[in-house]
């Protein structure tokens, strides 16, 4: 080991250590998560053992070693700030060469759960497919092989976007690492109940081809020999080899580049301002005058540029689509699972003000009276309802398209609009009465000490929403039960349609005074983070 590979691994272990010493909670966090990680990859290792024998093993384990890989290169995009030593920019005003330092950081990044997690893995696909002392063989070069390939994968990454991930909307890019987290396991969901049903396979096309590619390719030679393809097996170990020595390459130019050129990812061009300028003003003309459409422009504004706010959008819109959709897809849905898209949609309406965070005040100092907060309320209300109406009507078509079932979506859509006229009621009420503040840093969305007061806020807006809902719901039930009540259905479009309308308004007018009244403590609440 070189002096320099030995400084950086004891930097790293460094970072790690006083990492841990910050907090009490911090250390908590890391053993229990540490736990975990290993318990979950103890229990895969177990599970791969006992695939020894089957007569699908090698499918299985190659993909996993492909989903090993695919986890290592988007890791750093959502997770920059988990490992310090991600970053060379913390060492371009030293005197080291960039391929020295590539390798230092290579044994670097050998130190932590995860690879300690990937090693386990690797091992138990080893076992699960290797027969014979060739193959024993070739499977400890697969496992080192393939340990390497991942880390280096996620470095090479990390470092061509070093400057995006280190700016602002690279936080934002880390902030929405929630939505990728529910659309993966929808589709580990969807993809185990298909093999479970199927069998595994229908895995091995796909692994024909994985097979090839780094770091599958190693676990694939195993297989290889243990079938006495030892060229075959050769073969792979060297596409393995091929494409770590690419990595490498790659992460050695984009280090070479950041140590000797400028960072210009914050420096803003005229043509892009100008261009963020024109499309502002044309959002500008399509919204109505006066406090209306300037309280509509700074509510969509917020959510193309405020990192939380975007995140909760973002998650909210691909749950909406995602819930009725996969169900369909999977045949053990039903239609009325197209209402989650004004459900989860209408949520953005909670805790308005709290979005605002201490910039609430110069809101504040517009709002003399109860017409000023009505006006206020309102135009929040429209901003949420150009996107949510278009996208709840998307998805309940896409559902009722998928599922076949077109006489139901009249009633379907009528009993999403009633459900999004319920969530704007409560919302605008609950903003009022139990506003808290949001964090701008970090991923928390209350700061501590009124986490009540967020539960109390959603949880129970939601359930005064579901009883506003009540009657459109006993009117579609009766409907639905009656024998002369089938060819009314329709009848429920207009009817939740109106029914939301009304309740709407009411509760605008209803939480408006309260928001006049309570000026002080609304801005008290949400000035807290």
């Amino acid at each position: 080991m070189t002096p320099l590979t030995s400084t950086v691994v004891r930097l790293k272990l460094s970072l790690l250590r006083g990492g841990l010493r910050q907090s009490g909670g911090r250390r908590a966090a890391y053993v229990v998560s540490a736990v975990f990680a290993l318990l979950f990859a103890a229990l895969q290792l177990l599970g791969l053992i006992a695939l020894r024998g089957h007569a699908h093993a090698d499918s299985l384990v190659v993909l996993l070693a492909m989903v090993l890989g695919l986890g290592w290169a988007v890791m750093p995009l959502f997770f920059p700030g988990g490992d310090e030593t991600l970053d060379p920019t913390r060492l371009v005003m030293l005197p080291l060469r960039p391929r020295p330092l590539v390798w230092a950081l290579l044994a670097a990044s050998l130190v932590g759960i995860g690879p300690l997690f990937t090693t386990l893995l690797l091992v138990g696909s080893v076992i699960a497919v290797a027969h014979g002392a060739v193959a024993w063989v070739v499977g400890v070069l697969a496992v080192v092989l393939g340990l390497l390939v991942c880390v280096a994968l996620a470095r090479a990454v990390a470092a061509a976007n070093v400057r995006l991930l280190t700016s602002r909307r690279g936080r934002d890019l880390a902030v929405l690492s929630g939505l990728v987290v529910a659309v993966g396991v929808q589709v580990v969901n969807f993809g185990a109940q298909r093999l479970g049903s199927s069998g595994l396979g229908q895995l091995t096309p796909v692994a024909d081809v994985v097979r090839w590619l780094p770091p599958a390719s190693a676990v694939g030679a195993v297989d290889s020999a243990s079938e006495g393809s030892y060229g075959l097996a050769a073969a792979q170990l060297a596409v393995g080899a091929v494409g770590l020595a690419l990595l490498v390459a790659v992460w050695s130019r984009s280090l070479t580049r950041l140590m000797t050129s400028p960072d210009g990812s914050t420096l803003r061009s005229f043509e892009g301002g100008a261009r963020e300028r024109r499309s502002a003003a044309g959002l500008a003309r399509l919204l109505p005058g006066g406090r209306t459409g300037t309280v509509m422009d700074r509510s969509l504004r917020y959510v193309w540029r405020d990192p939380k706010t975007k995140a909760a959008w973002v998650t909210s819109l691909a749950i909406g689509l995602i819930v009725p959709v996969f169900n369909a897809v999977q045949g053990t849905g039903s239609i009325y699972f197209a209402c989650f898209a004004a459900g989860m949609l209408g949520i953005q309406m909670y805790n308005q003000f709290g979005q605002d965070t201490s910039a609430f005040w110069l809101v504040a100092m517009t709002i003399s009276s109860t017409r000023d907060a009505y006006v206020e309320l309102r135009a929040r209300a429209f901003a949420l309802l150009v996107i949510t109406l278009p996208y709840a009507t998307l998805v309940t078509v896409v559902t009722t398209a998928l599922l076949g079932d077109w006489p139901k979506l009249p009633e379907v859509l009528g009993l999403s609009l009633a459900l999004l006229g319920a969530m704007l009621t409560t919302g605008a009420w609950t903003s009022a009465r139990f506003p808290y503040s949001i964090p701008q840093e970090g991923h928390k969305n209350v700061v501590p000490g009124q986490t009540g007061l967020a539960w109390i806020s959603i949880f129970g807006g939601m359930v005064s929403a579901a009883l506003l809902c009540a009657p459109v719901i006993a009117v579609t039930i009766w409907l639905n039960v009656s024998a002369e009540g089938a060819a009314w259905t329709w009848v429920l479009l207009p009817l939740g349609a109106l029914y939301g309308t009304a309740i709407t308004a009411a509760g605008l007018r209803l939480a408006a005074p309260r928001v006049a009244a309570r000026l002080p403590e609304i801005l008290t609440a949400v000035s807290r983070g």
